[in-house]
């Protein structure tokens, strides 16, 4: 890895460039978690949605009843 000395003495990592196709990876990896959660929440029975909830708010002691 190559350094780049800074103004006063100081050396500094060198960034990394990030290419096109990493960030249409990137992004193509977050919109394919968006809509699989989407169509998960929205096929899934009100009972499994308020009881994921539920056991989530327990899980993180928070209270909510």
């Amino acid at each position: 890895m190559q350094t780049n000395t800074a103004a006063l003495g100081h050396t500094v990592p060198a960034t990394r460039e990030i290419s096109r196709a990493d960030t249409l990876k990137v992004a193509f990896a977050a919109a394919a978690l968006g809509v699989a959660l989407v169509f998960t929440t929205g096929f899934a029975g009100a009972n499994v949605l308020h009881n994921a909830a539920h056991d989530s708010r327990h899980a993180m002691s928070f209270p909510c009843h």
